[in-house]
């Protein structure tokens, strides 16, 4: 039952926010200069392709500023689990996931329904989360790594 509702409620989420307002809201966040600078160029493109996936399937629940709702949304911004969990990360993305995980020492219990994406669009936005917010990814996120990635 309550993933039923948990399920209602993100729907209702993603078909309440006019794309017009996610692109509005999206283009006032700063992505920092300072991470992205430092990366190649497949990788600064790859990061820009991930900033539009991340504004039309990620932005709802993990906010603008990626961070996210307490209780219900774990952050991405400043993210431990993200960072430190990249096999399980891709595959939330990929395969949906629920049950309990401890971001920056905040429990979360809730769902996130698989995305639908294909393996190059969730490189792309790993790349984007990976390196924006108080992130830093060093190694850039592959198709081929996200195509080895099983349930």
């Amino acid at each position: 039952m309550k993933l039923t509702l948990l399920k209602l409620f993100i729907i209702v989420l993603l078909v309440s926010c006019n794309p017009a307002e996610k692109k509005k809201m999206f283009s006032e966040v700063q992505t920092s200069a300072d991470d992205i600078s430092q990366q190649s160029p497949e990788a600064i493109e790859s990061i820009n392709r991930g900033k539009d996936i991340y504004t039309d399937f990620c932005m709802n629940c993990h906010l603008p500023d990626g961070k996210g709702v307490a209780k219900t949304f774990p952050p991405l911004a400043n993210s431990d689990y993200l960072m430190n969990n990249r096999k399980e990360s891709i595959q939330a993305i990929k395969y949906g996931m629920s049950g309990k995980i401890t971001v920056n020492v905040e429990v979360y219990d809730g769902a996130m329904a698989p995305l639908g994406l294909e393996n190059d669009e969730i490189a792309d936005v790993m790349n984007y989360i990976t390196n924006n917010w108080g992130n830093t990814n060093g190694k850039l996120i592959t198709e081929a790594e996200v195509l080895a990635i099983e349930q």
